[in-house]
């Protein structure tokens, strides 16, 4: 343990970093041999010199409590491999006992800690009658927008159920690129990003016609219930107006807890335009779930990134809509730090209960997360699956070869939830893998989201250990 709190560990570290290649560069940097003038401060900050290829050394220092990184170097990447080193370095050996920070390195901390302490804009000041009318008019010319674009997305969809689907996969994705633009011009994104998603259904796999008709009956749903939108209880109009892509009209409740990171992973955007970075916490005193979202455009990760097992004391805005999931964090009142014990799980059943009950409050839910345990992994076997193949003199019996999917089974009890394999929410094999070898055939704790899918496991936990292991 040092002065800037408990050091994370190397893997920690490592998971910040924006790809591959930073990850390794920043690995030849955490030893002590290009670095010099390191140190800390008791406000949770590291800062160092590291020795480039130039006459002046690199001046590095990360704020933990972020984390937040500066540095001098011309990298556009965040953090750069000389902050994973910096903090490679930490992690492996501490830095020198706190001290003032140098002019370079206190100044950005400055600017950091005020900026933090400036009060935010809240729109104290009343909006007149004049700003209000505005307002008014322009949310209803957008709702008039929208409107148009669902009745022509209503009439796309009964074309497509009219037409059938076994034309769709010849007809390719351009057609849906078009409606999905044509939402965009509706000022409806969430309809896009459902469009978009709609059309690269027909190239994900054997079994996407069912998918495909369920998407569109989803999207079917969501377009009736924005056109009746005005009768629906708030709590469900709340959620339709934030699945189209609508601010909320109100500010969401604040909750201030210890959050503990249970996973993070990042999503590309059907056409490649946006990454979406997910970072799943849980309040260590509410036990309240809460997702937290950042973006970045091709090319650059998001910029928000929280190491799995860290937990941060921090004030999370929820967002109204969405079953109470998304949230925004606020002020943070301490450095992050390793949680010291493993979450504590529930069985298989109160999973599915979980996920059904989010499902009254957001029909549109695709996954709710959940922590279970103890659970045993079960891998799939190799199945085979007799297929009639009809040729030129006549008909035969042919076989292929399948995989069964793998399970979550409770530790105690016959109920368990398989682990899909294909197509959205599966694992790569490596991270199925990775859990079976940490259990041993024994029980484990595993983090997931839980969908009508099945369990995708994201972190696990041995029962011994409260280090946790970021599958995938």
């Amino acid at each position: 343990m040092t002065e800037q709190g408990v050091r994370w560990t190397a893997e920690q570290v490592l998971a910040l970093a924006p790809d591959d290649a930073s990850r390794k560069a920043g690995a030849k940097l955490g030893a002590a041999g290009p670095w010099s003038q390191t140190g800390g401060s008791a406000s949770g900050a590291v800062w160092g010199l590291c020795k480039g290829s130039g006459s002046k050394p690199y001046r590095t220092v990360v704020d933990l409590s972020g984390p937040a990184y500066k540095c001098s170097c011309p990298s556009r990447k965040f953090p750069c491999k000389h902050a994973l080193g910096l903090l490679l370095l930490w992690s492996a050996e501490g830095l020198d006992a706190p001290a003032g920070a140098p002019d370079w390195a206190g100044e950005w901390l400055a600017e950091r800690a005020a900026k933090a302490a400036r009060p935010a804009a809240d729109g104290s000041g009343r909006a007149g009658p004049a700003d209000a009318d505005g307002a008014r008019k322009r949310a209803e010319r957008r709702a008039a927008r929208i409107g148009a674009g669902v009745t022509e997305l209503e009439q796309r969809l009964a074309d497509l159920v009219r037409g059938g689907l076994a034309g769709q996969e010849r007809a390719g994705y351009a057609a849906w690129e078009e409606t999905a633009a044509r939402m965009v011009d509706a000022q409806a994104p969430g309809l896009a990003a459902r469009v978009r998603e709609l059309g690269t259904i027909p190239s994900c796999g054997a079994a996407w016609p069912a998918r495909m008709l369920e998407e569109a009956a989803l999207l079917h749903l969501l377009d009736r219930a924005w056109l009746g939108v005005s009768g629906l209880p708030e709590p469900l109009a709340a959620t339709v107006r934030s699945r189209l892509g609508l601010q909320p009209r109100t500010e969401g409740e604040a909750v201030r807890d210890h959050w503990i990171v249970l996973a993070q992973y990042d999503t590309a955007s059907p056409d490649g335009r946006l990454t979406t970075r997910r970072i799943w916490l849980r309040g260590l005193a509410s036990g309240r779930p809460a997702l937290v979202l950042d973006f970045g455009p091709p090319g650059r990760p998001p910029g928000l990134a929280l190491p799995v097992g860290l937990v941060l004391e921090a004030e999370a805005r929820f967002r109204p809509g969405s079953a109470g999931l998304r949230a925004d964090l606020g002020e943070r009142f301490a450095p992050a730090e390793p949680c010291r014990t493993a979450p504590t799980g529930v069985s298989t059943g109160a999973a599915l209960e979980a996920y059904g009950a989010a499902l009254r409050e957001d029909p549109w839910l695709e996954s709710w997360p959940v922590v279970l345990g103890p659970v045993v992994p079960i891998p799939g076997g190799q199945q085979r699956q007799q297929g009639r193949q009809e040729g030129a003199q006549g008909e035969g019996q042919g076989a292929q070869q399948g995989q069964t999917a793998w399970q979550l089974a409770d530790a105690e009890g016959m109920s368990a939830l398989p682990v899909p394999l294909t197509g959205a929410g599966s694992r790569p094999g490596t991270g199925l893998w990775q859990l079976a070898a940490l259990s041993g055939g024994g029980p484990l704790t595993v983090f997931g989201e839980c969908g009508h899918r099945g369990f995708t496991p994201l972190t696990a936990w041995h029962p011994d250990s409260s280090e946790p292991m970021v599958l995938g």
